[in-house]
């Protein structure tokens, strides 16, 4: 399963028309294609953490009540990693969104960049997802960077599984580009870490040669995030200028050309092991035209999230950035979880308006962040209920990005082995799990209140049914 993030129909096909990405041509021709719908209407639960958790345990937004990233790896549901692993098939799970972790013999576990908790399997993909999480989750924090050894343990990793010349050839392309051209061109690295993931991803699968294998990847979604304004200019107020059109103004074509040469990797990769391939993007996104009139949304983030929390002497066993401006914090006891609540509550500005944001996590924590979304100046003053104030610019750093998309129920599901046909009748995120489960021939593994249906019987051609792993 291709798990490319929030990939929008209509930008697929309008592309796919100008002849842009003739593997995802390739692979649509080849396929059952279908329009997916996610579970729910509300826009606050349309948050790819939420959807793609639905997807994989083909529960409903209101059965498993998973709302904040994170809380996927520590809830209890039956996926569909842990109903086949029932069956004795082994699976494999690259990055997959808010996935509560597993260690079989055979399989394996990466998480999601934003919930990398120390649990991948095998031990040694540590190595790969600690630094992958890092870069990801901190890429726009300059007081973040990784040294010289982190560089030399994951380059070493890469080399021993399955780094393609091509890979590394491209990355100093990409690198010598930013240098002689624009800096700014550095957004695009993050379809760089896509295909260091996919090499492997290769490696793995190859040696593995699981019975389901996913395959997650965000950079395309972030991409429309930041830079729709620019991809579609007429329909915000707030318009980029001529410098910016000319850096970012094919950001969100270029994330679909970089998925697209994805799309044939994995297209090989199908032909020389035999399996058989599902694209699906869970959501996809439209203009984000909320604040238009104020200026657009900006996020603001802590330069320092450990020491902030030190500063104000908020006592805590573990803390980690989830999206955007998010971060999660965990406590020994309730005492000092009710002692961050006050703390946390007392960041306002001179006007009144409360600068940090927080709300209850799961396991006794907080999630907190910035909640302000206009354009301050750094030397506004923030001030604190205990009496103490600070500079916002020695406190906070904005995100040289407005917010320009947001996310959009609608999403892509094609479904290899058919002849391009395309469905008419729009299908729910909910009938992937018992469609997967169907086409291994292991309907028996799913639990009962599952209110998704398969979609098997529509499907082209049928897939035989996988081996038990012995």
């Amino acid at each position: 399963m291709m798990e490319f993030n929030e990939l929008c129909p209509s930008l697929l096909e309008r592309w796919m028309g100008e002849g842009r990405l003739p593997n995802f041509v390739r692979l649509q021709r080849q396929s059952d294609v279908f329009i997916t719908n996610a579970d729910v209407k509300d826009p606050a639960q349309l948050e790819p953490w939420i959807q793609w958790y639905s997807t994989h345990t083909g529960l409903a937004y209101d059965q498993h009540r998973v709302f904040h990233l994170t809380e996927g790896a520590r809830a209890e549901h039956e996926d569909i990693y842990r109903s086949l692993l029932k069956t004795g098939r082994k699976v494999m799970c690259f990055a997959g969104m808010n996935v509560r972790g597993f260690a079989e013999q055979g399989s394996l576990f990466v998480g999601d960049p934003w919930s990398e908790n120390g649990d991948a399997y095998p031990a040694e993909l540590e190595t790969y997802n600690g630094f992958i999480s890092r870069n990801v989750r901190e890429y726009s924090n300059t007081n973040a960077r990784l040294g010289a050894a982190d560089y030399a343990k994951f380059l070493r990793f890469m080399f021993a599984r399955g780094l393609r010349l091509s890979t590394v050839k491209r990355l100093g392309g990409q690198l010598i580009k930013e240098r002689t051209t624009d800096r700014r061109l550095s957004y695009r690295r993050a379809a760089l870490l896509d295909l260091m993931q996919f090499d492997v991803f290769r490696w793995y699968y190859r040696r593995n040669r699981p019975a389901l294998a996913t395959f997650f990847i965000n950079s395309t979604a972030h991409l429309q995030h930041a830079y729709w304004r620019h991809h579609d200019p007429d329909a915000f107020e707030v318009k980029p200028n001529a410098d910016e059109m000319a850096v970012y103004g094919d950001a969100v074509r270029f994330g679909y050309e970089a998925m697209d040469k994805l799309v044939g990797d994995f297209l090989d990769l199908a032909q020389e092991t035999g399996a058989r391939l599902i694209f699906m993007t869970a959501l996809s996104q439209q203009p984000f035209l909320k604040h238009e009139a104020k200026g657009g949304q900006k996020f603001y983030r802590l330069h320092d999230v450990e020491r902030f929390l030190q500063q104000w002497n908020i006592a805590y066993t573990d803390v980690s950035p989830t999206m955007t401006n998010q971060y999660m914090v965990l406590f020994e006891n309730e005492a000092q979880r009710e002692f961050a609540r006050e703390q946390l509550a007392g960041f306002h500005l001179e006007s009144g308006q409360r600068v940090i944001d927080h709300w209850d996590a799961a396991d006794g924590g907080l999630y907190f962040g910035c909640g302000l979304h206009g354009t301050l100046a750094r030397d506004t003053l923030v001030k604190h209920a205990g009496g103490k104030q600070v500079k916002l610019g020695e406190m906070l750093y904005v995100i040289d990005a407005l917010k320009s998309g947001c996310h959009h129920p609608q999403g892509a599901l094609w479904v290899a082995g058919g002849n391009g046909r395309r469905h008419a009748t729009e299908v729910s995120i909910l009938d992937v799990y018992p469609t997967v489960l169907d086409m291994l021939g292991a309907s028996q593994a799913a639990a009962v209140g599952r209110r998704g249906t398969s979609l098997a019987p529509q499907l082209g051609d049928a897939l035989p049914a996988m081996p038990v792993a012995a």
